[in-house]
């Protein structure tokens, strides 16, 4: 398959659909679309147009109908294609929320002694997460990693959040990042990160 060069709009929408479509195996609505990348249905219907003419966007019609990404669009966006992906489920506020999987952890500032973080990337929707929410992810179907936190950021766009952590585990007991209520520890956050990434 030659390159395809997609217009930003066309990928954010692209990415969108690709993740939708992983949290759901059926077609993914204009309007869930719409909502998810912030903008008009009739805008994501132009969208889906020309994704379709370059074979990367397949229309479902009926009653349940909607969008599914073809196996170029996979390819167009370098996203890997799991045909049964292991859930990794996430609860937010305590509130288990079934139909979103987490697809990437990253780790990002283990050694920050004001903070411990992570970059989670989510197969769904973030839109109904916001700052100061209360999440756990995992566990993960290979080393068993569980993290729980704060969210700190949406990133909506690229369906990830940033999670200031305040637990992380693996089969082991849990390692806290809280420090007497004044934010990360950096030995519990370093401890709890080297148990964590010495177990995968």
């Amino acid at each position: 398959m030659s390159a395809i060069q997609l217009q930003s709009s066309q990928k954010r929408v692209l990415e969108a659909l690709v993740s939708l479509s992983k949290a759901d195996e059926r077609a993914v609505s204009g309007a869930t679309i719409a909502a998810e990348v912030d903008r008009n249905p009739g805008t994501i219907r132009n969208q889906m147009q020309s994704l379709k003419a370059l074979s990367l966007v397949e229309g479902i019609p009926g009653p349940k109908g909607g969008y599914k990404p073809t196996v170029d669009a996979y390819e167009v966006l370098d996203a890997e294609r799991v045909d049964d992906p292991a859930d990794v489920p996430v609860t937010r506020n305590g509130d288990p929320l079934p139909g979103l999987t987490v697809e990437e952890i990253d780790l990002t500032t283990v050694h920050d002694p004001e903070r411990c973080r992570a970059e989670v990337v989510l197969a769904g929707s973030v839109r109904g997460f916001d700052a100061g929410d209360e999440v756990a992810v995992g566990p993960t179907p290979s080393t068993a990693l569980r993290l729980t936190g704060v969210v700190d950021a949406v990133l909506r766009a690229e369906g990830t959040l940033t999670v200031d952590i305040t637990e992380i585990a693996t089969g082991a007991p849990a390692a806290s990042a809280a420090a007497a209520g004044t934010g990360a520890d950096e030995s519990d956050c370093d401890d709890g990160v080297a148990e964590a990434v010495e177990s995968v």
